[in-house]
């Protein structure tokens, strides 16, 4: 069976029941395998266990949020008596969700507890559907879509899901006096490109009071880094420019993750080697995708000082750029890593055809049973 997905421009609507399920139980699927992935990683020495727990905590996120609008789009596609959209999703770059559809779902989810008040509960629902397949021996489609909504609103007010915006966090490391160490974590669902984008920032506080309780500078620090959590800007504007407005916090690294895009024949159109690599290798469904992940890592390579006011001086950061690849001042970044998550067929496929510029590309490969290996 084809999958319906009707296009227009870089943009598709999945209208068809059995193409918006199986679009959803994909990224269920990949969701799961991020998570071995991460951990992976911290085995090999790439993440730490703090890393790991923030990005499992963000990929839990991602994977509540694909959840809750398969429940909003569980009927698709079927009469259910209104008509309440399809979902949209970015075909020709990233394989996800439209920016626009998580802020609706932030709309929903503001107003999502008085949806819940004015709905039938789970079980008269249910039993409502059970009564009108008894009696008049019809399919209770309007019933369903009245528990899908719910469930979708349900799935809302349970927290933790992955918004357009999730401000940042912090997280005490080292230090309690003139030196505290902190960890910053935050993350965007990127408008321009449609994926999600993680930021981890590890400073030290000079300041008189802990970040964290300082009732001026936190709230000014997250408002300074959700402005700058574009995913046009290179980590070293967005490092420097933190530097350079807060005087007593210095920002010894920092990382960005971009989970995606997401490649798949059956559901994307996007150009180069792997649409070509995921047409030949014909895996069969649930097996037909490709994840690509990067990581960029800036690091602060020494300190110096500069003069502040007449008498006063300030610790300033000096950060190290990629010395290797030439290319250091181009990325903004001491090192970036291109990583790729597939499973065992495409990478068999990817592996015989061999295309240029992949064999710098991690390659993790997992398996139906959760195995993930690294090539």
């Amino acid at each position: 069976m084809t999958d319906s997905i009707p296009q227009q421009s870089d943009r598709a609507a999945l209208t068809d029941l059995f193409a918006s399920r199986r679009y959803f139980a994909k990224f269920e699927r990949i969701t799961a395998h991020l998570g071995r992935v991460a951990a992976v990683m911290q085995a090999e020495g790439a993440l730490s266990t703090q890393e790991v727990e923030v990005l499992t905590t963000y990929v839990q996120g991602i994977a509540y949020t694909f959840k809750a609008l398969s429940m909003k789009y569980l009927l698709v596609g079927r009469d259910t008596g209104q008509f309440f959209g399809s979902l949209a999703m970015d075909i020709e770059e990233s394989g996800f969700p439209m920016f626009s559809e998580l802020m609706v779902m932030a709309n929903d989810a503001a107003q999502a507890r008085r949806h819940l008040e004015g709905m039938p509960d789970t079980e008269t629902l249910k039993r409502e559907m059970v009564e009108q397949i008894i009696s008049e021996r019809t399919i209770p489609t309007r019933l369903q879509f009245a528990l899908s909504q719910r469930l979708y609103y349900e799935e809302m007010t349970k927290g933790h899901l992955f918004w357009a915006q999730n401000d940042p966090q912090i997280q005490w490391v080292s230090g309690l006096d003139e030196r505290r160490r902190y960890l910053l974590h935050w993350a965007v669902y990127d408008s321009q490109v449609n994926l999600p984008t993680i930021y981890l920032m590890e400073l030290e506080d000079t300041g008189r009071a802990p970040l964290g309780k300082d009732e001026r500078r936190w709230p000014e620090v997250q408002a300074h880094l959700m402005a700058q959590s574009l995913g046009g800007l290179k980590l070293l504007t967005i490092a420097k420019g933190f530097d350079e407005s807060f005087d007593d916090l210095h920002p010894k690294r920092m990382r960005r993750f971009h989970v995606g895009p997401m490649y798949s024949h059956a559901f994307t159109r996007q150009s180069g080697p792997m649409r070509d690599v995921l047409a030949e290798a014909g895996s069969p469904v649930g097996q037909d995708w490709a994840l690509a992940w990067t990581d960029e890592v800036l690091e602060s390579e020494r300190v110096i000082e500069e003069r502040s006011g007449w008498f006063g001086t300030v610790e300033r950061e000096v950060f190290a750029l990629d010395p290797f690849s030439g290319q250091g001042a181009e990325t903004g970044a001491t090192r970036m890593d291109r990583s790729i998550i597939l499973p065992e067929r495409p990478y068999q496929v990817l592996a015989e055809k061999a295309p240029p510029g992949f064999s710098s590309v991690t390659k993790y490969v997992v398996s139906p049973g959760g195995r993930v290996l690294r090539y």
